[in-house]
């Protein structure tokens, strides 16, 4: 799918998914949608990456569905974590099959400003930079004794980990402003290396996806 697909093609059927997921009645849809979605995470080997995704995206959603329980119920809370759930997950596929620059290149052909679709690709470029780094002044501050376990108690020395951070972040981002200036930015003329262009198997997608999109709501709607 990586490869296969345009990715322009992957965002439209990231879309369809989402409306899915969002517009679903219960749990007994909720369910299936995402078994769908873990199974595809295995057969393209992501299995590994997806549970390490998890180890972030869960206590959130744990959360989130514990609020929802406290105010509105126990079911309510559970689709409200599995909804969250699914949908993390799903933009997992999306960013694992996709890359950030082919996304923003993409999007530029069908109109997009070019400073607007660099600057979308190159967060996402640079999301598992900064967690690099954040891992990287973790691991030196607690070498130090500093104490900076999960907790309330750690929040005082936080600005020690803070601090370092935003540091090698600016410093990160005055060495893309400095490269960017090299190499022209803005300067009129831009060229791609590749081309984007959607095929019959694009389109086959997109309608496939559309079908069972509106078959599945048609489904849990209407004959229900």
């Amino acid at each position: 799918m990586g490869n296969l697909l345009d990715p322009r093609t992957k965002l439209i059927m990231a879309t369809f998914y989402t409306i899915l997921v969002v517009a679903s009645k219960g749990l007994y849809w909720l369910l299936p949608e995402g078994g769908a979605l873990i199974a595809f995470i295995l057969v393209i080997g992501k299995g590994l990456d997806y549970i390490y995704w998890l180890r972030f995206s869960l206590p959130m959603a744990l959360f989130f569905g514990g609020v929802t329980w406290w105010t509105a119920g126990l079911e309510s809370g559970l689709r409200a974590a599995l909804t969250l759930i699914i949908l993390v997950s799903g933009f997992f596929v999306f960013f694992q099959t996709t890359a950030p620059e082919d996304l923003g290149n993409s999007l530029v052909k069908i109109g997009l400003p070019y400073p607007v679709a660099f600057v979308f690709s190159t967060s996402l470029q640079f999301v598992p930079v900064i967690g690099r780094k954040a891992k990287t002044v973790l691991d030196a501050q607690r070498s130090r004794g500093i104490p900076l376990e999960p907790g309330w108690s750690a929040l005082r020395h936080y600005p020690a980990f803070l601090g370092p951070l935003l540091i090698q972040a600016f410093q990160l981002a005055e060495e893309l402003a400095a490269a960017m200036e090299a190499r022209g930015f803005g300067r009129p003329g831009r060229t791609f290396y590749k081309d984007y262009l959607m095929d019959k198997a694009d389109w086959s997608a997109i309608a496939l996806s559309l079908l069972l999109l509106i078959a599945c709501l048609v489904l849990q709607y209407v004959w229900n």
